[in-house]
């Protein structure tokens, strides 16, 4: 059993699903008790970010329970490090690990901007909402440096594109010049997820995301601007932290929000091993009963991925996290039959470039 290593969600190297063979790390006898070894030390995997040149930049899904049928990410994998990521995954696609490896190794789509032009710039595109850093934080501390998600953002803005976003950092605040004008177009909306009002739960379960009440200030700061801002509880996790759902819709709601969701705890493919483990190193007394009641909003499994039941789950506790959540709802004055609309009518496709130039 691997050390729990601080900063990190993960202390697994969990091979991906497509992996033809599995490295281990043995001792061989040669180093002494009191010689340090060479290399870097596996308790603090330092981050790496890799710019990578992306052939394509919007992702297009026609799911029935999700809302939106286009997205944007501008980053391969999330420094946050939250233990429950259901986009771990995806990192198998590299022939990397879902466990530290999405968390340490960052691909960053450097032409990110251009190709969101250059598709905005197409004779057939027909704008509809964009929702940007859904499988990965577009706020991941890499954009402190690299403003990838800022750069799209100003395309935004430019073509008069609506989009929403998801985050867990802080850093959303840095873009207001950007968000404000694109507010008052109704261009642009803003989600916080807010697992935990608990920073030392937070801290364990994703340990390079903002703090909680560092997301809340920066979500009555973008209320205070004319922003429109949202919350997401999610993921609920039963014996961990589903106790907490009134609270956070209280706080975040005092804090602006004027619309709230929830999402069950997924764990698609490699991830159910990894929260296995994360339960086991942080929460040992109750794992068995997580992962219990899990499995009964899951038909019996870690897993199921059906439409309509992937995100809620079914049975009876799954009924009581519903009927908690739709009595949040009204107490704390959230009008759940609101619709999110952003307006597509403004957008303005830019000018394709021409090897001739302009004149005008």
């Amino acid at each position: 059993m691997a050390d729990t290593i601080k900063g990190r969600g993960s202390r697994l190297h969990l091979p991906g699903r497509f992996e033809r063979s599995v490295s281990e790390r043995v001792d061989d006898g040669w180093t002494a008790p009191d010689e340090p070894e060479s290399g870097p030390d596996p308790l603090r995997p330092r981050t790496e970010v890799f710019e990578e040149t992306a052939r394509s930049i919007i992702s297009r899904n026609d799911s029935p329970d999700v809302g939106f049928s286009q997205s944007v990410n501008p980053y391969r994998g999330c420094e946050h490090g939250c233990s429950y990521c259901f986009a771990r995954p995806s990192h198998a696609y590299l022939n990397l690990s879902p466990g530290l490896d999405f968390e340490t190794k960052i691909f960053a789509k450097t032409n990110a901007a251009e190709l969101l032009r250059r598709e905005f710039a197409r004779p057939g595109y027909r704008p509809s909402p964009i929702a940007l850093g859904i499988n990965t934080d577009a706020y991941q501390p890499a954009e402190r440096r690299l403003q990838i998600t800022r750069r799209l953002i100003e395309v935004m803005l430019e073509c008069r594109h609506p989009f929403s976003l998801i985050t867990k950092n802080a850093l959303v605040e840095r873009d207001l010049d950007l968000l404000q004008p694109l507010a008052e177009m109704n261009l642009v909306r803003v989600h916080f997820s807010v697992t935990t009002l608990d920073p030392h739960l937070s801290a364990r379960l994703e340990p390079r995301a903002a703090a909680p009440h560092a997301r809340l200030r920066a979500m009555q700061r973008l209320h205070e601007c004319g922003i429109p801002v949202g919350v997401l509880f999610a993921p609920a996790i039963p014996w961990v932290n589903d106790h907490e759902m009134e609270a956070v819709l209280a706080a975040a709601r005092e804090a602006g929000a004027d619309s709230a969701g929830y999402v069950l705890l997924r764990l698609p493919h490699e991830v159910a091993p990894l929260f296995r483990d994360w339960l086991q190193a942080h929460v040992p007394d109750r794992a068995d009963r997580v992962m219990a009641a899990l499995r009964q909003m899951r038909g019996g499994r870690d897993y199921e991925s059906n439409f309509g039941t992937r995100m809620r789950g079914r049975g009876e506790y799954a009924d009581l996290l519903a009927q908690r959540f739709a009595l949040a709802l009204r107490r704390n004055g959230y009008d759940p039959g609101r619709p999110e609309v952003l307006d597509c009518s403004r957008f303005l496709a830019p000018r394709r470039s021409s090897p001739q130039g302009e004149l005008f």
